[in-house]
This record gives structure tokens, C-alpha cells and sequence, in this order.
């Protein structure tokens, strides 16, 4: 079995995309994954699969949702191998470190390319930083995510690539509950 962490962009948020969790847990399993477990409102499922199908898996929870729910969900899928890697492969500092609330990692569809990296044109005057490793952008917003510009629209406009943004908590979190 290969343990996954799917991460829906969009669900319960703003009274929009409501999905409650075991509606979630139910739906992923009839689907055939096992060890289904949801973590808090916005979308974070940790399950099992027999086959090692990143791709697939994603775009059969896509449209189940849409038929299920009658709106369209993006879902990115990471293995427990790979959340390994982001959270060991972190560039945040120490300085940053210091205050984890202020952490984030932005998840991509795909890995940007470089020219669209190198496109980007930020956004006024900003205190945040932010690093790009394979398909993450890891964020540090001094000023909290809520009030950052760097958002999850700001990077699908700029780099054509679907994005949903997790807390340094909980993508910490997900990865404890892969086991």
C-alpha cells in the first residue's frame, strides 16, 4: 500500500465549496482507498491506495466531487515520501523558524518552469519571503498569510499552475498522520 495526502483547493471556505469531512472520508473510500482520515475543514485527506497512481487518483477525486457536489475541486496529491522530502528540504532559516505561524508551503500542479519564475513581478513593496524547491513555493509571511499578496491566485496567474497553500503546522501535521 502507498500512503498519500491529498490537499483540496477551495472546500469550506467563505460558506463556499462545503463539504463536510465525513462526506469527504466516505467519498474517497467508495473509491476504493483505505485508511481514510480527514485532518480539520479545508480539505486535507491522508489515505492509502494499492497502486502508486498520483495522477489518476487526483482526477478520479476531481470528478467524483464534481458529480458528488456539482462544482469542480482541484486536488493535489503528494506521497509520504515526498512530504518527507519538503519538510526535510526546507529553506527556512532559523530566524524564520522561530515563530512556525508565519510558515507556509504553497503545493503545485506541476513543477514551474523557470522562465515563468523568472517573469514574476511582485507586487509592490512586500516583507515576505519565498523560496520555490521542485513543485513547492515555501512562503515566510512576517505579516500573516491572510494579508500576503503572494497567495494562491497571485501564483496560478503568474505561473499557469493550479496552487493551494497549507500552515507549516499542518503540513507537519499530515505527515505525522501518515505514520
Amino acid at each position: 500500500m502507498v500512503k498519500y495526502i491529498s490537499l483540496l483547493r477551495g472546500i469550506n471556505v467563505s460558506g463556499k465549496n462545503k463539504i463536510k469531512m465525513e462526506q469527504l472520508k466516505e467519498l474517497y473510500e467508495s473509491l476504493g482507498f483505505s485508511n481514510v482520515q480527514t485532518y480539520i475543514q479545508s480539505g486535507n485527506v491522508v489515505f492509502e491506495n494499492s497502486k502508486d497512481e498520483l495522477v489518476v487518483s487526483a482526477k478520479k477525486i476531481e470528478k467524483m466531487i464534481a458529480r458528488e457536489f456539482g462544482y469542480s475541486v482541484m486536488v493535489t496529491i503528494r506521497t509520504k515520501r515526498q512530504l518527507e522530502e519538503i519538510i526535510s528540504h526546507s529553506p527556512f532559516d532559523d530566524k524564520m523558524k522561530k515563530d512556525i505561524s508565519k510558515l507556509y508551503v504553497t503545493f503545485l500542479s506541476d513543477k514551474p518552469s523557470k522562465s515563468s519564475l523568472d517573469s514574476i513581478v511582485l507586487p509592490g513593496k512586500i516583507t515576505e519571503k519565498w523560496f520555490v524547491v521542485g513543485q513547492e513555493i515555501f512562503l515566510f509571511c512576517p505579516d500573516g498569510y491572510g494579508r500576503t499578496k503572494l497567495n494562491n491566485n497571485f501564483f496560478e496567474k503568474k505561473i499557469k499552475l493550479s496552487a493551494t497553500t497549507r500552515n507549516w503546522r499542518t503540513v507537519n501535521k499530515l505527515l505525522e498522520m501518515l505514520g
